[in-house]
């Protein structure tokens, strides 16, 4: 009976096209009638209790700040910069993409935004300089991706509050994975460029460089002041937040003048649709996982793990498995929201270290944002550039493979995570 309450009834009700808040807070409340665990009335007390979290409240504010840098000229700035760095070589306006993206995602932690706000610039270059619609497509939809791992991240944060870990440690894990990977995309960028003879950019000088850093001094210093505030010890992640979002306002209104009051205020009203859907589902995950946690289910799960004697790299790959198949259908706050309580437990009884397991969440679910059925970032980029869904199915598996031996090389590596906590006495 558990079995059907916990795992069944959701999966079916998700099938069958019911939203996901739904499907969570039905199950809750099902749960506990049906399996006699309590009063439903403390549902409610479940669905408030996980909103009631001050480290939570960095993810509307990171997602306004990016939506504000997409639209106010600082991510268009950035893109040029790093232009200016790579341009001349063959395939540096793809290296452009994933670069843009490291230093977007530096900014703002949202996957979708980074789709947005790098892709409108790019797309058009993109197609204009050899590349097909398919590839360009496929490029900006993965490379968002790297703004979900490279800190600060909103799944690191997410993960945090619900494992109870230091957001600012699972920063700091995050780094070296995002250059990671960002590195692996570019040495097939390359190979891709040459392969299919893509015509070079105009070449890079010392005065464009030059040119271009003055003009984007202002964008540049963005990833400085959140990442600095938070290590220095200045600012907590949540109110290193608020400080992104007061920096790119007042960078985009008085110094690039390229937004106004009442632009301004179009981009909180459109910043607020998306936190709003983020935010039900957190509360409605609160009332599954507070189902979960009464069940005795983590508890139950620990036990029948153990009791297979499973190594720990068979272990963690039964759990790559299960957080890739997740992550290819629900988005990565409501996976976080429904997994930690059941898999922190599993990787605590084997000894692991679970900042380095936050990391490899957040890779993992990073990559379900584009992986085939329903990746989130599949269908922003048909929506955004109207790139058909067989095509980007098609275009994206290279770019998948890349993620996946990466994903094998952060799981599989603790170094790659754990080595900048050593570096800096966290650890």
């Amino acid at each position: 009976m558990e079995f059907l309450v916990l795992v069944v009834l959701p999966v079916v009700m998700l099938m069958f096209g019911v939203p996901i808040f739904v499907a969570l807070v039905a199950a809750g409340t099902v749960g506990m009638i049906v399996l006699e665990l309590g009063s439903p009335n403390q549902i409610h007390s479940a669905m408030f209790g996980n909103l009631d979290s001050f480290p939570l409240l960095a993810v509307p504010l990171f997602i306004l700040a990016g939506e504000i840098m997409g639209r106010g000229g600082i991510a268009r700035r950035l893109v040029d910069w790093v232009l200016s760095i790579i341009g001349g070589v063959r395939g540096s306006l793809a290296l452009t993409t994933i670069g843009s993206a490291e230093l977007f995602g530096a900014m703002s932690g949202s996957s979708v935004g980074c789709v947005a706000a790098i892709g409108r610039l790019l797309m058009p270059s993109l197609t204009s300089n050899g590349y097909s619609r398919t590839f360009a497509g496929s490029l900006i939809c993965s490379s968002g991706c790297i703004a979900t791992i490279i800190p600060p991240s909103i799944p690191m944060i997410i993960y945090g509050v619900a494992a109870q870990q230091s957001v600012p440690k699972l920063f700091l894990a995050g780094i070296v994975p995002g250059l990671l990977i960002g590195g692996m995309v570019s040495i097939y960028l390359l190979y891709y460029a040459r392969k299919n003879n893509i015509p070079a950019t105009e070449g890079t000088s010392i005065r464009r460089f030059l040119t271009a850093t003055r003009t984007a001094f202002w964008s540049l210093l963005a990833p400085v002041v959140v990442l600095g505030s938070i290590y220095a010890g200045v600012a907590t992640p949540t109110e290193a937040a608020g400080v992104a979002c007061v920096y790119a306002a007042l960078v985009s209104m008085f110094i690039y003048r390229e937004m106004t009051v009442r632009e301004l205020i179009t981009t909180v009203l459109e910043a607020g649709k998306l936190v709003s859907q983020i935010l039900i589902i957190v509360a409605s995950a609160g009332a599954y996982s507070y189902l979960i946690t009464t069940s005795g289910l983590p508890n139950k799960l620990v036990s029948l793990i153990t009791s297979f004697n499973l190594d720990l790299w068979m272990l963690l790959l039964v759990i790559n498995v299960i957080l890739l198949f997740v992550g290819s259908i629900l988005e990565p706050p409501a996976a976080i929201l429904i997994l930690a309580p059941l898999l922190v437990p599993i990787v605590g009884a084997a000894g692991m270290d679970q900042i380095h397991f936050g990391i490899i969440v957040t890779v993992n679910l990073a990559l379900g944002m584009f992986m085939p059925p329903f990746g989130l970032n599949i269908f922003a980029t048909h929506a955004l550039f109207g790139v058909p869904m067989q095509s980007l199915y098609r275009g994206i598996l290279p770019f998948l493979a890349i993620y996946f031996a990466a994903l094998m090389l952060i799981t599989y590596v603790p170094a790659i995570t754990l080595a900048p906590l050593r570096l800096f006495g966290m650890k």
